[in-house]
């Protein structure tokens, strides 16, 4: 009977992973069987480096939006990056224990937050904020980076705390017993041993705030133009596809649907350097 229970176990385990498999294969092949052929019929140079976006006069160039998700990414890292790796460290090497098991679990649930939430922060307060400091209509390359950056610390903070979390004591202790400093520890074994997960961390977030839509929607202006200062609106390829798809059709579609094959296939870029990661890691220990 117990036998018979673990077979089914086992069964019932391997069909939901299958399954699970299955579906982001589907999804690939739906997302590439509709957009493959679009960028083969226009050219990859004429998609990925034109720079006009006028599906009603048969110009489908989305330079301009390649350029704005690189640099609304990009402001989104150099915000939430060091801020994330910081407050691991924090919690994990000046932190009483029984504090950060309280905080922790706190700052993951940011991660449940719905997006629509921070963008409309990001619209009533930081928005006017910039317009009012630095000019330009606040909707900007700014207001999606602070926002997004913001977005993504959960990300960083728990997979960073985990990395650190499991290096050995003993790397500590022997830092110390040689003289060093807590923070020269921290600096020069902690952070090097717990490296590899931390930059798994950040990789992983920026895939998150490459792949986010409805807050940078609310917040990036959604103008189709090459940025030339934070300050400036912008639209992502997100925020393209998710405002144009509703009312596209014909080769506007088809488009649009190239334009998620690209963001698929960087996304999956990140998250197999992430995964190689990690797994060197584990490898080395």
């Amino acid at each position: 009977m117990n036998l018979n229970g673990e077979k089914i176990a086992k069964y019932a385990l391997m069909t939901v992973a299958f399954s699970a498999v299955a579906s982001l294969l589907l999804i690939a092949v739906f997302i590439f069987k509709e957009g493959l052929p679009f960028m083969f019929k226009v050219g990859l140079r004429d998609f990925l480096f034109a720079s006009d976006w006028d599906p009603m006069a048969g110009k489908y160039g989305i330079y301009p939006m390649i350029v704005a998700s690189l640099w609304v990414t990009l402001g989104a890292m150099l915000i939430g990056a060091p801020l994330g790796v910081a407050g691991a460290i924090f919690l994990n090497e000046f932190v009483p224990k029984p504090v950060m098991r309280v905080i922790k679990p706190t700052i993951e649930l940011l991660a449940g937050i719905p997006s629509v939430v921070f963008g409309f922060l990001g619209v009533m307060v930081l928005a006017p904020w910039i317009r009012a400091t630095m000019g330009g209509p606040g909707l900007s390359v700014l207001a999606a980076s602070v926002i997004l950056g913001i977005m993504v610390l959960p990300t960083v903070i728990s997979i960073s705390t985990d990395a650190i979390g499991a290096v050995p004591n003993s790397y500590r202790e022997g830092a110390l017993a040689l003289g060093a400093t807590r923070w020269q520890s921290v600096y020069m074994v902690t952070i090097k041993a717990a490296r590899s997960g931390i930059i798994a961390s950040i990789i992983l977030a920026m895939g998150r705030a490459l792949g986010e839509t409805m807050a940078v929607i609310m917040v990036a202006g959604n103008t189709v133009k090459i940025p030339h200062s934070v300050t400036d609106p912008v639209r992502t390829l997100t925020a393209n596809i998710a405002l144009e798809m509703a009312n596209a059709t014909g080769m506007a579609r088809e488009a649009l649907f190239a334009t998620g094959v690209v963001l698929f296939v960087v996304i999956m870029i990140l998250n197999g350097v992430a995964l190689s990661t990690i797994k060197g890691r584990v490898r080395r220990k």
